[in-house]
């Protein structure tokens, strides 16, 4: 009867346990869509970005973090019709962007790393909503001549390896830092 119970226990423990590894927080692309102008492509996105108190109190503090999206343009060529494709990396790129927290004048920096242009926003909130917010992607038109078994697709990440080195040990073992979405599939206009 004991040991019955102390598995029982044992059991709930771990499925409450796995239950908030489940429900952890994760960066979403919520919405990605490919649209024709002119003789262009361009990409539409946004992505939703809660962050975790860890990350939150270390950007508070003046620790920069990096955020990367992840865009991929693939072609699919069948090989046993529906059944199995193969994929091909036709065109992919790499956006970086820093968030920082300035004290003094208690603004947020959304710095573009490529460019290095920056934006100051008053509140979290509305630096998070901007990076988030990708307009008018210009998509390269040497590869969509023929958009045909053509797929673009995002993700975005926290770049730990862009923390300062004392963080980085930590933060590549903690479920805390983790903030990757999974890919998603933009849609054809």
């Amino acid at each position: 009867m004991l040991a019955s119970h102390i598995v029982r226990t044992g059991f709930v423990l771990c499925l409450a346990l796995l239950s908030l590894t489940v429900l952890a927080t994760s960066f979403d692309v919520f919405y990605a869509k490919v649209s024709q102008r002119g003789n262009a492509f361009v990409l539409n996105a946004e992505i939703k970005y809660p962050l975790t108190p860890r990350v939150i109190e270390a950007l508070d503090n003046g620790v920069a973090i990096t955020f990367s999206q992840q865009i991929e343009l693939t072609q699919s060529t069948p090989i046993l019709g529906q059944y199995w494709q193969w994929d091909s990396l036709l065109w992919a790129v790499d956006l970086r962007y820093e968030l920082r927290y300035h004290a003094l004048s208690q603004q947020y920096i959304v710095q573009v790393l490529d460019t290095d242009t920056q934006r100051n926003f008053p509140t979290r909130a509305s630096a998070l909503f901007a990076l988030g917010s990708i307009k008018e992607l210009s998509l390269p038109p040497a590869y969509l001549s023929d958009i045909q078994h053509k797929t673009v697709r995002i993700r975005s990440e926290i770049d730990l390896y862009a923390l300062p080195t004392p963080m980085r040990p930590g933060a590549l073992i903690s479920n805390k830092w983790q903030l990757t979405s999974p890919w998603v599939n933009a849609q054809w206009d």
